[in-house]
């Protein structure tokens, strides 16, 4: 689909969000193409490094608002079970080749989550990330609350999701969720040369040296079924339908805990 593309450059691939006129937000029917286009990448032999990348000023601002608002109303379903939106994105920690996130202006909710799933994140100067799904009422179900832990440590994760609080580029670099953090103009470069960097090591060491590390961490697939099973109560929830009016009629929630 035309939202989500990807190009290959030599060994090096880039797979890129396009719809910068709605800052990348995220549908359905992208999570369903980014799904389609991981598998094939799975068994892609030629394949060494993959960039993600959005188009425009902004990488992801996150899941389109208009779908929490349909679904909170009533008026239209996801359209996609929970589990195959998480596949989404979980195939890129699934990958035999790095994967490295080129991240500019905002990286918000299943944007940052988006980032997260990659093995490196290299942002701009001024990028603002965060997970700000709690003010919805609902929580980062996508992969969030299984990486986010690994690279912050329990106690800051909780942190970040439970407050929803945004942060820059040069905080995400301190908490360690960004490997760099370049100027603006000089991203699109950076990345490049990591990426060849990338590209002319051992493909069979890069694969071991991924999975070997991943294994060492615990494992993410019950945090994932788990995240699930809670989100899909959630989005049922009266608190999620109260703050997707909120949010339309800009004013705080009433959370009312049911």
């Amino acid at each position: 689909m035309e939202e989500v593309r990807l190009e290959r450059e030599g060994p090096i691939g880039r797979l890129k969000l396009c719809r910068p006129g709605k800052r990348n937000a995220q549908t359905p029917a992208m999570w369903n193409a980014l799904r389609t286009i991981g598998a094939g990448l799975l068994v892609e032999p030629d394949l060494r490094v993959l960039i993600v990348e959005g188009e425009g000023a902004v990488f992801s601002a996150g899941i389109d608002l208009a779908i929490l608002m349909a679904q909170a109303k009533g008026e239209q379903a996801l359209a996609i079970e929970v589990e195959e939106a998480q596949q989404a994105f979980t195939w890129l920690r699934e990958t035999p080749f790095p994967t490295i996130a080129a991240v500019q202006g905002a990286a918000l909710g299943a944007g940052f989550q988006l980032a997260l799933a990659c093995d490196l994140r290299v942002l701009a100067e001024g990028t603002i990330c965060g997970l700000p799904e709690i003010d919805f009422g609902i929580f980062p179900d996508l992969g969030g609350c299984a990486w986010l832990p690994e690279l912050v440590g329990t106690a800051k994760a909780k942190e970040l999701i439970f407050t929803g609080e945004r942060f820059d580029a040069s905080v995400a670099l301190e908490l360690g969720l960004a490997n760099r953090v370049v100027p603006a103009d000089q991203l699109g470069a950076t990345v490049d040369a990591l990426a060849t960097t990338l590209a002319a090591k051992a493909p069979l060491g890069l694969r071991a040296a991924k999975w070997a590390i991943d294994a060492a961490l615990h494992p993410y697939d019950h945090a994932l079924r788990r995240s699930a099973i809670e989100v899909k109560s959630l989005l049922a929830s009266e608190d999620f339908g109260e703050a997707c009016r909120a949010a339309a009629e800009k004013r705080p929630p009433d959370f009312r805990g049911r």
